[in-house]
């Protein structure tokens, strides 16, 4: 039987594994976050971490953006 823990998504991602999801270039993620336009994140000591579901709700809004300016 799988473990269904393992085989989760985890909560928190670092900034190269939010890259890897978005298919962005970890720089494209500092620039955004430079420029707050980019999807929410917060700093655990040294370490820049995204949650999984503020990533997810940052593409639901760019793509409800790109259908309004249709």
């Amino acid at each position: 039987m799988s473990d269904p823990i393992t085989k989760r998504q985890p909560d928190l991602l670092t900034i190269t594994e939010a890259a890897e999801l978005l298919r962005a270039p970890v720089a494209t993620l500092r620039y955004w976050r430079h420029l707050g336009t980019g999807p929410r994140s917060f700093r655990l000591g040294r370490r820049v971490l995204y949650r999984t579901d503020d990533l997810h709700a940052w593409i639901a809004q760019q793509h409800a953006q790109a259908l309004d300016r249709r």
